[in-house]
């Protein structure tokens, strides 16, 4: 049975289908039973049930999805000084995409570099009395938190998720690390003011988290230099730019489910340039923080994203087959196969509750892109060897399906339970056999008792 898109425009439907059901129906006949008889004054016309198989669709809109993607921005404000691909190159998993120059994280680095060159080299401690190292440990404390604060606004300017999520947790392991140490030495120091301790102890202690505090403001300083180089975060085919704006799809509609735990969800592009001018950022040019630089797809694995009115979705499993026609490609018919039905409802443009589906796509010719509009037409059920009856030869009275039978010359009513639905002919599983005479077209115009031609 063939169930219509929401956003489609309905099909005349027949009185025994839910409202917004359409069918379509494939059937093989196995037996053919008697030639129908027909009455030209009643326009009734008599065949006979037959076996056969009959299998039941439904349709839903769809489009075509990438595996992944994302899209590679400028982590801050600088100068794009190498840009290594061009639009439509294919590039593998970390490959350098492009190099963006800083001059301002750069010196940060530069300056975190010779802190901690002069920590190394032990400057900095006091020698001279308790109270001199008690001083040092709360700039130190001072030192510490601002390079902290540094790190974490250089990562809040990271465009990217990822890599932004890779800083910060950074910087959260760094400063939890030099709380500890610097923890050790107030303690050290507190025992030599009870004298319980040396002052060499608290010296030495002092000096670790002096150390630390070098380091991880030089290691965090260099991390943020470092995502100044763009690598591919997934392999792909490379679009300049972030993904095209203007009413169109947003990428990350763009994406199949398979790229959770893959490529981190793209940055949203900003659109700034004038009509009919290339947005794609220039090898030279200056870049804001979050810039969209380059758009990394992979098309490895193509997919399709369709909705499933809720009417219908409960039919819907795992591994259901489906035929896919593209808006792009008259003519030509594709495969797919059902992999998730989501758990959550989304609501149609009609207002209507639909449920997302998720299938694997199979090759053709042409190959689909990414956003695509397609109809999936998803093999629900079939019957094979089945009692079937024409679609026409139901008749819904008082809520229950029957049809008019032909017994001892005279038409007689007789219910009927249906299953697999097609548009032209559906199953009967009880009521009807194979091979009985049936009314199948002016059902309206016989009544109980007539006398059958």
């Amino acid at each position: 049975m063939l169930r219509e898109a929401p956003y489609r425009a309905p099909r005349p439907a027949r009185a025994r289908l839910r409202p917004g059901v359409l069918a379509l129906g494939i059937v093989t006949l196995i037996t053919l039973a008697a030639a129908a008889c027909d009455n030209e004054d009643k326009g009734v016309t008599v065949g006979a049930a037959t076996t056969g198989t009959v299998s039941e669709i439904v349709e839903a809109p769809g489009s075509v999805t990438a595996r992944s993607a994302a899209t590679l921005s400028a982590p801050a404000a600088g100068t794009l000084t190498d840009l290594r691909v061009e639009a439509g190159d294919q590039v593998r998993k970390g490959d350098v995409v492009a190099v963006i120059d800083s001059p301002e994280l750069v010196a940060r680095r530069d300056a975190a570099a010779k802190a901690l060159d002069q920590a190394s080299r032990g400057g900095g401690t006091p020698t001279v009395s308790l109270a001199g190292y008690t001083a040092v440990r709360k700039r130190t404390d001072k030192q510490a938190a601002s390079a902290f604060d540094d790190a974490r606004a250089a990562a809040g300017q990271v465009a990217d998720p990822r890599t932004k999520a890779v800083l910060l947790k950074q910087v959260d392991a760094a400063e939890q690390q030099y709380r500890a140490a610097s923890a050790t030495a107030a303690a050290a120091l507190r025992s030599v003011q009870r004298g319980v301790a040396s002052l060499g102890a608290a010296v030495g202690a002092l000096a670790t988290a002096q150390r630390l505090q070098a380091q991880q403001a030089y290691d965090l300083a260099q991390a943020a230099v470092d995502a100044l180089t763009l690598r591919a975060p997934v392999a792909g085919v490379v679009q300049l730019g972030g993904a095209a704006t203007g009413g169109g799809t947003s990428l990350s509609d763009l994406i199949s489910s398979a790229s959770a735990g893959g490529a981190a969800p793209a940055a949203p592009a900003t659109t700034t340039g004038l009509p009919g001018v290339d947005e794609a950022v220039p090898q030279g040019a200056y870049v804001a923080a979050g810039t969209p630089i380059a758009t990394i797809v992979d098309v490895s694995r193509l997919g399709l994203v369709a909705e499933v009115d809720e009417t219908d979705v409960l039919l819907v499993k795992p591994g259901v087959t489906a035929t896919v026609e593209l808006d792009a490609a008259s003519g030509v018919t594709y495969r797919a196969t059902v992999r998730a039905i989501d758990l959550l409802p989304t609501t149609s443009a009609r207002g209507g509750v639909s449920y997302r589906i998720r299938l694997d796509l199979a090759a053709g010719t042409p190959t689909p892109r990414p956003g695509m509009s397609a109809v999936v037409r998803l093999q629900v059920r079939q019957a094979t060897g089945a009692v079937t009856v024409p679609a026409s030869a139901i008749v819904n009275a008082d809520g229950q399906d029957t049809v008019w039978a032909v017994r001892d010359g005279r038409y007689r009513r007789v219910p009927v339970e249906l299953g697999v639905q097609g548009e032209d002919v559906v199953q009967v599983t009880s009521g009807v056999t194979a091979g009985q005479r049936i009314v199948v077209a002016g059902a309206d115009q016989v009544h109980a008792g007539d006398k059958a031609s």
